[in-house]
């Protein structure tokens, strides 16, 4: 029989063995929702409608007398059918087969050879495969594909059940173009009512290009807001179209429209909020960025489209080239999406920039809400490191009341300072009542103040800056001047014999609590204070780690004694002539809790305040008697 003759007449085509594992996968495992076959189905019929106004745009005779390109969708609640058509380029005999018979083909062997019992990397390999239409079968037992080829006047029914076979036959069609139809499956039959396809359409298709007609009604927008051309955009459909997909009540900070031809093609729009959501703070929460394939919804939060660390944006990515699997529930893992999020990341890096630069009031609230995601960033993203870095804030001695750069502090900087000061505090005031800050304060120094825990971790990430190096100065191996002032007042201090061995008597009080005890070249009025060795770690990212694990164990500090300090002078000399005064030791004692009470690390305050009203009592009864005296 001549190839044809059976073209015009009903034949039946069987399925190879691989079909029924293969269908029975697809329906049963890879549609998390029975909704997506709707999907698939306007998304095969705006694919046929694509390519047949592609065509036209060379050959306007395609068209014919039929130049409407649209999909219509026909539902019948009390019969429980449903049949979708589009006037796109339709299907011949053996397009019918090669289209939709695709799983049927010989390479559904070589898949089956593929499998690895890994349902991600399985999932992957199906999508090779492009056959979501078969996700009809989810929702019908048996379908009918009526087409007729743009090419040609004749047109086929395709009919099948899913299973073992199909058939082919000639039918006479007065247009081109493509109809499936089906009746519900019983536990389907929730489909089979107007508003569950009304939400359905709204859901993944509203933007699809061509106009969807339900039941002669309209049920899509047709134009998506991202294809149309920025020129003709007012501000307040911007701004609607962040309200819809933010699910919002207030306008965005910011928006971007892009529309990039290479290296991908794809539209997007990027929205910068105001204000961050309550829940945007967890690690593990999806971004809002919608991902679309030819206007086609896919996902809705698509984690590859941009990292963790910038999931305070919201918006959608709509693409030309990329490929998805058969589920299209997964994107599968290619250079497509890549290239997508580095532009992303690359243009919204530069409209931070910008604002730094250009807008620093806009900057500055922007950074007000959403600074903790740039040090998020600059922790975790090395590939865009230095450009996050230029946009960290701080306050700092300075002006504590402004926030600065590391590049502006670079350029106060004197020309001999070979380093970058910052310290952590809860808030200014603790900052600038701590002991560590005063020789900073007298030499003119800035210092950079740190208030957010994070930043603690951020600082010695960042390591250096300019080739300066970032210095915490709570440590104990900064590189400080000599105070010429202060070298001065030396007379005044204690004999080095006597110093020795004052700073032993602490070292015997104390004892192992501390690594050491030195002489202080920091400190200018306060008597003592504690600070981190070389290698250990300040006393707040101690406090970090506690809370992240009770079983660490913190380093010992090292405690600076300032010998131009009265009180340290006048306890020289009682060690020298009382060397075991209770006095003495109360006070060595209250110095170093005293000292851990400022670092944030005293654990009990039981013998602090007892231990101090004792000390005042005798400075009381002493001081009375001097009043006495006059």
């Amino acid at each position: 029989m001549s190839e044809a003759k059976e073209k015009k007449e009903k034949k039946e085509y069987q399925f190879q063995a691989e079909m029924s594992p293969l269908l029975n996968l697809i329906t049963h495992s890879l549609y998390t929702h029975r909704e997506i076959f709707l999907r698939e189905l306007i998304s095969n019929s705006s694919d046929a409608l694509n390519k047949l106004h592609f065509l036209s745009l060379t050959d306007e005779k395609v068209l014919g007398d039929d130049g409407e390109l649209k999909i219509d969708i026909n539902l019948d609640e009390e019969k429980k059918t449903f049949s979708i058509s589009d006037n796109g380029v339709g299907m011949t005999h053996d397009e019918l087969i090669s289209n939709i018979g695709t799983i049927a083909s010989s390479g559904t062997g070589k898949f089956f050879d593929k499998l690895t019992g890994d349902k991600t990397k399985d999932l992957e390999l199906i999508g090779q495969f492009g056959v979501g239409f078969y996700a009809v079968f989810m929702v019908a037992e048996e379908v009918t594909v009526d087409t007729r080829s743009y090419q040609e006047d004749q047109g086929y029914r395709w009919v099948s059940k899913g299973t073992g076979s199909y058939t082919i036959e000639p039918v006479d069609l007065p247009n081109r173009g493509t109809t499936i139809s089906f009746s519900f499956k019983k536990e389907a039959e929730e489909f089979a009512t107007k508003w569950r396809i009304e939400s359905t359409i709204k859901k993944y298709s509203d933007f699809v290009a061509f106009p969807i007609s339900l039941n002669n009604e309209k049920a899509n927008k047709s134009t998506a807001l991202w294809a149309r051309s920025k020129d003709e955009i007012k501000e307040e459909e911007y701004n609607e179209f962040f309200k819809y997909i933010a699910n919002s009540t207030e306008d965005p900070m910011s928006c971007l429209h892009l529309s990039v031809e290479a290296p991908v093609q794809f539209k997007s729009i990027m929205y910068i909020p105001k204000k961050p959501d309550r829940h945007l703070f967890s690690h593990d929460l999806d971004t809002r960025i919608h991902l679309y394939v030819k206007r086609i919804f896919i996902q809705n939060d698509c984690k590859e489209l941009i990292p963790q660390w910038l999931r305070f944006v919201k918006g959608i990515v709509d693409s030309e080239d990329l490929d998805l699997n058969i589920s299209r529930e997964v994107t599968q893992k290619n250079v497509i999406m890549e290239k997508i999020n580095k532009y992303l990341v690359r243009k919204l890096l530069g409209e931070f920039t910008d604002w730094s630069e250009k807008d620093i009031e806009k900057y500055n609230s922007f950074w007000a809400d959403f600074g903790s995601f740039i040090k998020e960033g600059i922790h975790m993203d090395f590939a865009n490191r230095e450009k996050l870095i230029e946009l960290y804030r701080c306050y700092s001695s300075f002006n504590p009341e402004k926030l600065t750069s590391l590049k502006d502090y670079v350029e106060r900087m004197p020309a001999d300072q070979e380093e970058i000061y910052y310290v952590y505090g809860k808030d200014k005031d603790s900052i600038e009542n701590s002991p560590n800050i005063e020789y900073f304060r007298k030499n003119n120094l800035e210092v950079l103040y740190l208030y957010d825990e994070i930043d603690d971790f951020i600082m010695p990430s960042i390591g250096t800056y300019k080739e300066k190096q970032l210095v915490g100065i709570d440590k104990a191996d900064l590189k400080l001047k000599e105070d010429k002032e202060k070298n001065e007042n030396d007379k005044k201090q204690p004999a080095k014999s006597a110093k020795k061995k004052l700073l032993g008597y602490f070292k015997d009080i104390i004892g192992d609590r501390v690594e050491d005890v030195v002489e202080s070249k920091r400190l200018v009025d306060s008597a003592c204070t504690l600070v981190a060795s070389k290698d250990g770690m300040n006393a707040n990212m101690e406090r970090m780690m506690k809370m992240m694990d009770e079983n660490f164990q913190a380093s010992k500090k090292v405690m600076e004694v300032n010998f131009d300090n009265l009180l340290i002078q006048n306890l020289s000399q009682i060690q020298q002539k009382f060397p075991q005064d209770q006095l003495l030791k109360d006070c060595i004692e209250q110095l170093y809790e005293g000292a851990t009470l400022l670092d944030g690390t005293l654990e009990s305050p039981s013998k602090f305040v007892p231990r101090s009203t004792g000390i005042m009592e005798k400075a009381a009864e002493l001081y009375l008697k001097t009043l006495e005296e006059k």
